[in-house]
């Protein structure tokens, strides 16, 4: 067992059952009538850190070409055919030179240069690790230990820190660290990665005579900017305690809304996350309901683009097309860009049914 996930049973004790348990759990004496212990292969699961001195990393190997490959079918939608990325996603690749990967210390970092992944990363095994348990987007933890070597590799390759012919693996990859551009740029002089660090900021607690419950509201919206981006209230990303207000209702007299504004405000700054109330939707039925339970609202609007088109717009885009509802689900399905602007939308993990529920709806003017 890692020592990462040690610490996180012994954690776990101690906030369900209390320190007596946390000190049985370290000791080799068993809990008796507390769960179970667990199995090989639930803690192989759980298991998968890979730490800077490459501790943890599977045996296996995985060439630039198969990483191209893998790379084109569930990457580049999101970060670019060379890792350019697009207006969501800050670049992988560029702001490096072959001084830097001889010097291993990206010389740009000090003099205002793009940050860009390869551009910051001290260490392989944090990119490696990041693969592995994260990507790709839409489907974490689904690529093969061969598809995250390649995609590791071609990704240095892009970077021109190993050859287009070569083949990654636990064999070779601690050589590969050494040609890092920024292998050296790690520090920890902020005090903040060591136990007895000096840290870089100064903060005195209040301790004694404390405000409560004291609101500040350093900023609101004004009423000329109110719906300047469409209804906040229509917005609402399905995860945290941010919720916006109704802006597409003007306000009744502009004093009166500011204050209500400042109100509104310094009661959601002021309420605890879990009492905070779901802001009020359009009752369009079971689609709608289908598309905020899939997280469709976290990029559009029911009236208005977000991060892609409203709901509205792409209706009114293929009213009249007699294969809009099945057209519409595939391209829910399988994602893409162009149609709407650069930014893709990755495949969503939906099946046939609730695309096909969705396809008609928007295909039907999404009321």
């Amino acid at each position: 067992m890692s020592r990462s996930l040690e610490l996180l049973v012994l954690a776990v004790a101690l906030v369900t059952t209390g320190p007596a348990a946390a000190q049985a759990v370290a000791s080799p004496k068993a809990i008796t009538g507390i769960g179970r212990a667990a199995t090989a292969d639930e803690l192989e699961a759980w298991d998968i850190d890979v730490r800077p001195d490459f501790t943890g990393l599977p045996k296996g190997s995985g060439s630039v070409t198969k990483g191209q490959d893998v790379w084109e079918g569930k990457c580049a939608s999101c970060h670019g055919t060379f890792g350019e990325s697009n207006e969501v996603f800050a670049p992988i690749v560029g702001g490096t030179t072959a001084d830097d990967i001889k010097a291993g210390r990206v010389k740009g970092l000090s003099q205002g240069g793009a940050r860009t992944t390869l551009a910051k990363l001290p260490t392989l095994s944090t990119l490696w690790d990041y693969i592995n348990r994260a990507m790709p987007w839409t489907a974490p933890k689904t690529l093969s230990t061969e598809e995250v070597y390649a995609v590791t590799a071609y990704i240095l390759n892009l970077g021109e820190i190993v050859p287009a012919d070569f083949v990654l693996s636990d064999q070779n990859i601690r050589d590969v660290q050494k040609r890092l551009p920024n292998r050296d740029g790690m520090t920890t002089d902020h005090g903040l990665w060591t136990p007895g660090g000096k840290p870089d900021v100064k903060s005195v607690a209040c301790m004694s005579n404390c405000e409560i419950n004291v609101a500040k509201v350093a900023s609101y919206l004004p009423n000329t900017s109110r719906n300047a981006h469409g209804n906040l209230a229509e917005q609402t990303r399905p995860v945290g305690a941010v919720r916006g207000v109704d802006t597409s209702k003007p306000p009744a007299t502009p004093a009166a809304a500011d204050a209500a504004t400042l109100r509104a405000d310094v009661a959601v700054a002021a309420a605890p996350a879990a009492a905070t109330a779901e802001p009020a939707r359009p009752d369009v039925g079971g689609a709608a309901g289908l598309a905020k339970s899939r997280n469709c609202l976290a990029c559009h609007g029911l009236a208005n683009k977000i991060v892609g088109p409203g709901f509205n717009e792409i209706a009114a885009k293929y009213k009249g097309r007699v294969d809009a509802a099945s057209y519409l689900a595939g391209k829910i399905k399988a994602g893409g860009s162009g149609v709407w602007g650069a930014v893709p939308m990755p495949a969503q993990p939906l099946s046939d049914a609730e695309a096909g529920v969705l396809g008609a709806w928007l295909a039907g003017g999404a009321q």
